[in-house]
């Protein structure tokens, strides 16, 4: 919005006295903003428009008229400040009392000077009369000049001119003026030339005595001349006098030629070494500038070509114009010299700041700051682009564009180096050292790489640009307000632009990244340009942790840099998925590990009957969840990944999927053929061998049996702690699902429990249960007909030894075994031993006795492993045995049973209830 400015006022005036016609120079304040503006100008009550030329808003230059007042002020009216004041006045000089002819004379002389004057200066006497004679703005190069020419042959637009054309000034430079303009001008011209017919005529009527008696003396003058010539015959006296002043004048050339003609020489030679002597400074100018700019001082160059710019920018001196020229050519040369600089890389802030100040000050054209920023934003792009083409190539990266600054890492992204985030994986297999760094993956030392190039340029091209927008590229102190604001100005406009390249270079490290851990996520055609690392290692959990410090410590140092969030969103996202595909990958690796551990068992029982291999998957679960900790762990502006429910769900599989991989193991144990293990001895040993449960050295091969009942032992341990402390673990590390994860493990260990003690107890029960009939009808045995009862036949002696080498089996591996197996082993005995007894179609009294003692014995011997089962059949067996009447029968099986008990005493002491603890294997 345009604001009305101060009225004018005039503070100084030059010369301060004076006849009327004498060139003034008027100074002072708001003195208008162009010639346009000017609209009057009058001394002593004169209008002086006519002759007024408007140099400034504080020099005007003039003619002073012929006013009525001897003494008054000078008075300037503009269009954007009004009407003026003044604070000094001109006194005009009144000749009162001398005649016309002498002030004439002293006007005209004063104007013979001048025209002489400007004649040696190369100014025309017509170049004093007002440019712009009608007083209203003018428009000029609307109309071509041949157009015109054509229009008007013969004419011209020239009013100095003696076939000067109204019309063709008219349109030449006033096309565009309006009617009324005209006609006021038109007004103005009339008044003027009024006013100086008025003026002239006066001057004619207050001399007309000095004219006549001029008159009368040249008439006596011309007659007196008219007799001399007529009475001699040489001619008139004037003749004579011409002729005698032409020979005096040849003779004084003929004289005095060679003389002047030396002095002129010297007084030329004179005069050019005194301009050379005071114009030194010019004409040394250009030697100057080259050797400041050889010896890079640029200030020097500029600050001499400013003042050089100040005093002969505008000369009309054609010496001047010429050696002016060619400082120009200088400086321009020097202006593209800065400019190469500038957009040389690489660079650093300070000389980029340094060399767009030089330019500003020499008024190169465009804009250096932008052209700057524009070539930084292209070279960062193409480090990043390099980065990655030198890695997938398979060349290492040097010292060269990538490793700027002696490859110093810069203190925002820290240090990765703790070789323990390193150790902190998944899996089993120990991560490689950060210390090596020709053994770590290809990607890692990208992200790495890559994450160094971003973080070493991208903050000095932020601080360019902030320095951009606040001015102070230009100015630290405000010294140089004009170019301040036109960079804010400038840096207004182009917000979206740099934005945009913000973008682009946010854009390219995180699909650069993508390409090289995530390929999956960037669209097909992009895969060329950002993917092929195919060939390149799989990366782990582990490595997958480091790569996300590393893009969290970028990420955060272009955060301290007050970048907005919103530019830094699609760093956040990339973390994001990087964080959960970790997850993911940490679970996979996790679940192969656990599938290696079975060949890990070494099938050595600690006192509570299980082996390492619980605890080694305890410990494998533990280290995976303190691997996850780092990417699981929520930093500012980051959301936690567990609370995705699509990625609960994959969690909550996956580590379901862990559970059975490890229960499959177990199984996988359990089955495992004999013919597996490297073994050279026989494993068809009898069940009553004494040396079946030694102690087990270092080495030792399990028999089937042995591993059912460790892994039965395992599952046990399992479903009591493991799974429990897992359950635990998970929930202390933020992991979801824990319920449904403990729910399924916890029936796949049960499952896998009881279908691996089914098979135990049928490898165990079967054989025994098998060998009682037999045994019971061993030489031709007949209930029926039967020899009174001296003892318990051997068959059963066999069952119990056998159900004791079950016993010793199972206390061996797990004390706690004992009694869920026992049981099952003594109900399977006892189930057989009542079938047997129910298919006797009859006993004898002998017979009867004899099948009573030995179902007493049994049942008396395994009392402490009977359940309901194992009650019921026992019963059942005796109630189909005859009932014994006689005081004598019965004291007879009582005898049998304590001598049975007494002669087996040492073998039957394993049925009772024990505190001993099992063999440490």
């Amino acid at each position: 919005m345009s604001r009305a400015r101060p009225p004018p006022l005039v503070t100084g005036i030059s010369p301060k006295e004076g006849p009327a016609w004498t060139k003034v120079t008027i100074r002072g304040e708001n003195l208008g903003t162009g010639p346009a503006d000017l609209i009057g100008l009058s001394i002593c009550g004169h209008n002086c428009m006519l002759t007024a030329e408007w140099m400034s808003a504080s020099k005007i230059v003039c003619r002073v008229g012929p006013a009525k007042d001897e003494k008054g002020e000078i008075i300037v009216t503009t269009k954007s400040g009004g009407l003026g004041t003044s604070t000094v006045s001109f006194k005009l000089f009144r000749p009162e009392r001398i005649g016309i002819l002498e002030q004439s004379a002293v006007w005209v002389d004063e104007v013979n000077y001048d025209m002489r004057t400007n004649r040696n200066k190369g100014i025309s006497p017509f170049s004093l009369r007002p440019s712009n004679p009608l007083g209203i703005e003018m428009d000029k190069g609307k109309v071509p000049q041949k157009d015109l020419e054509q229009i008007f042959p013969g004419m011209s637009g020239d009013f100095t001119s003696e076939n000067f054309s109204a019309s063709w000034y008219l349109i030449e430079n006033h096309a565009g003026s309006s009617f009324e303009q005209l006609k006021v001008s038109a007004n103005n011209l009339k008044k003027q030339a009024s006013k100086k017919n008025e003026g002239s005529l006066a001057y004619v009527k207050g001399g007309l005595s000095t004219f006549f008696e001029a008159q009368d003396a040249l008439a006596a003058i011309h007659q007196r001349l008219e007799s001399d010539g007529t009475e001699k015959v040489e001619g008139s006296m004037t003749q004579r006098l011409e002729n005698i002043l032409n020979r005096a004048s040849d003779t004084a050339d003929t004289l005095f030629q060679e003389v002047l003609g030396r002095k002129d020489k010297a007084d030329s030679t004179r005069n050019a070494l005194n301009v050379l002597q005071r114009f030194k400074f010019l004409f040394n100018l250009p030697l100057n500038i080259e050797r400041n700019i050889q010896k890079g001082d640029y200030d020097v160059v500029i600050n001499d070509y400013e003042k050089a710019k100040s005093l002969f920018g505008n000369t009309e001196v054609a010496v001047f114009k010429k050696v002016y020229a060619e400082v120009e050519t200088r400086i321009k040369a020097l202006g593209n010299l800065l400019l190469e600089k500038l957009l040389q890389t690489p660079s650093t802030l300070h000389d980029q700041k340094r060399y767009i100040r030089y330019l500003s000050d020499l008024h190169a054209p465009g804009d250096p700051a932008w052209q700057c920023i524009y070539a930084q934003h292209k070279w960062i792009l193409q480090l990043m682009q390099n980065c990655r083409d030198e890695f997938i190539s398979g060349k290492r990266v040097g010292v060269g564009a990538l490793e700027l600054e002696g490859n110093a890492r810069p203190v925002a992204l820290g240090k990765l180096g703790h070789s323990a985030s390193l150790k902190r994986g998944g899996s089993l297999r120990s991560a490689r050292p950060s210390t090596w760094p020709f053994e770590t993956p290809q990607q890692v030392q990208f992200v790495e790489k890559l994450s160094d190039v971003v973080i070493g340029q991208l903050p000095n091209f932020w601080k360019l640009w902030i320095s951009y927008v606040n001015g102070s590229l230009f100015s630290e102190t405000g010294e140089k307000s004009g170019q301040v604001e036109k960079s804010k100005k400038n840096a207004r406009q182009r917000q979206n632009d740099f934005k945009k390249m913000i973008e682009e270079l946010t854009n390219r490290l995180v699909k650069l990244i993508r390409g090289a851990l995530l390929p999956t996520t960037l669209p097909q055609g992009e895969l060329s340009v950002y993917g092929g690392w195919e060939d390149k290692m799989e990366l782990t959990g582990a490595w997958f942790t480091q790569i996300i410090h590393t893009v969290r410590g970028c990420h955060e140092a272009l955060s301290t840099l007050e970048i907005p969030n919103d530019l830094l969103q699609v760093i956040q996202d990339l973390l994001l998925e990087l964080r959960v595909h970790c997850l993911m990958v940490t679970l996979l690796h996790t679940s192969e590990d656990v599938k290696r551990l079975a060949e890990k068992e070494d099938w050595v029982v600690d006192n509570e009957g299980i082996t390492s291999l619980p605890s080694k998957f305890e410990q494998c679960m533990v280290q995976m969840l303190q691997s996850l900790k780092e990417p699981l762990e929520i930093k500012p502006g980051e959301i936690n990944v567990l609370q995705l429910d699509q990625v609960q769900d994959q969690a909550a599989e996956l580590s379901v999927s862990i559970m059975k991989v490890f229960i499959n193991c177990l199984e996988q144990l359990s089955t495992k053929a004999d013919e597996d293990f490297d073994i050279s001895r026989n494993i068809s040993v009898d069940l009553s061998s004494p040396d079946r449960f030694s102690r087990i050295q270092e080495g030792f091969i399990p028999t089937s049996e042995q591993r059912l009942l460790i892994i039965l032992s395992n599952c046990q341990y399992l479903e009591r702690r493991t799974f429990l402390n897992l359950a635990n673990h998970f929930e202390k590390h933020g992991l979801t699902g824990t319920e449904k994860i403990n729910r399924v493990s916890m029936d796949a260990v049960r499952e896998l429990d009881g279908k691996l003690f089914e098979a135990y107890i049928e490898r165990r029960a079967d054989p025994i249960a098998g060998s009682l009939e037999p045994g019971m009808y061993a030489g031709y045995f007949d209930w029926r007909d039967c020899q009174t009862p001296t003892g318990v036949r051997n068959y059963l002696k066999e069952a119990l030894v056998n159900i004791i080498a079950v016993h010793a089996e199972v206390f061996t591996v797990s004390k706690d075994l004992v009694p869920r197996v026992l049981s099952r082993i003594v109900e399977s005995v006892a189930d057989e031993m009542c079938r047997l007894m129910q298919c006797v179609s009859s006993f004898s009294k002998n017979g009867a006795l004899q099948a009573r003692l030995e179902l007493c014995a049994l049942r008396d011997a395994v009392t402490a492993y009977l359940n309901p089962d194992s009650n019921t059949s026992f019963r059942q067996a005796l109630d189909s045995l005859p009932q014994l009447h006689s005081g004598a029968d019965k004291k007879l099986l009582e005898e049998l049973l304590n001598k049975f008990k007494s002669s087996m005493q040492l073998q039957l002491t394993c049925f009772q209830p024990s505190n001993v603890q099992p063999v440490k294997r």
